[in-house]
């Protein structure tokens, strides 16, 4: 008989003995009673979508209620999805474009924590696999971001990321047997760390268990496989380190 193995997630979700509200509460809302998905289902249908300034106002004064915490001046833009909610904390002055995702989902973790005067791009997604996330002070975060978390994810303060960069925090698949799928063999998943004061450009891919030293530049494009040390400039597939920004000297090449 083949062996057709699953991850954790589609166990749970292909369970027949589930119902599918069941499945809709672990993937939306999480562990909340009656009312909170009541009060989640009401506030979404009222205002996720509506255009303007009124569906600005409805969800600055409802979607509050929501959040584990929110700061003051908080922008929810329009058509964002909002998963696990009692699981984000969102700093003052958080912006979030439209169409953002922002995913706390997990049994164990503790969720999303953005700090003061973040930007979240359009449609860029955070999504946590029963991992954490950070997002330091004044961090800005473009378009079409993928940011995932598996273990813990952390960026620093004053980064910037431009558009379409992935954090691959979900982990890496181990794959040594050949007699069983790869989805049905674990992952191993670790820390992600981005610095203080560092620049992503477009299109930056950095995989899991990496640390980007604080004040490093990575150019566009790049695939960083390695940590990378504090004020380097790093460009290529895979990323290697031209310069200190110190000395601006050139590192030799190996």
């Amino acid at each position: 008989m083949s062996f057709t193995g699953k991850t954790e997630l589609q166990t749970r979700l292909t369970d027949s003995c589930r119902s599918p509200l069941a499945n809709y509460k672990e993937m939306v809302t999480g562990h909340v009673g009656l009312v909170g998905l009541l009060k989640y289902e009401i506030f979404l249908a009222l205002c996720c979508s509506l255009p303007g300034a009124v569906g600005f106002f409805l969800r600055s004064r409802l979607y509050p209620g929501l959040f584990a915490r929110v700061g003051r001046k908080v922008f929810f833009g329009r058509d964002m999805v909002v998963r696990h909610p009692q699981k984000i904390y969102l700093g003052n002055s958080v912006y979030c474009d439209d169409y953002t995702v922002l995913d706390a989902k997990g049994s164990e973790n503790r969720g999303i924590s953005i700090g003061d005067n973040v930007i979240i791009g359009r449609a860029t997604v955070l999504s946590c696999k029963n991992g954490d996330m950070e997002i330091g002070d004044n961090t800005n975060i473009a378009m079409n971001c993928f940011i995932q978390s598996s273990k813990r994810v952390v960026i620093g303060t004053n980064v910037l990321i431009a558009p379409y960069c992935y954090l691959i925090g979900g982990g890496s698949h181990c794959h040594d047997r050949t007699d069983i799928p790869i989805m049905a063999q674990g992952q191993k998943v670790r820390d992600l760390i981005i610095g203080d004061d560092v620049w992503l450009g477009a299109g930056v891919k950095v995989m899991d268990g990496l640390t980007i030293g604080s004040g490093s530049i990575i150019g566009a494009g790049a695939v960083v496989t390695r940590d990378i040390p504090p004020y380097s400039i790093a460009i290529g597939m895979p990323a290697r380190v031209i310069r200190d920004r110190r000395n601006g000297k050139a590192e030799a090449s190996s």
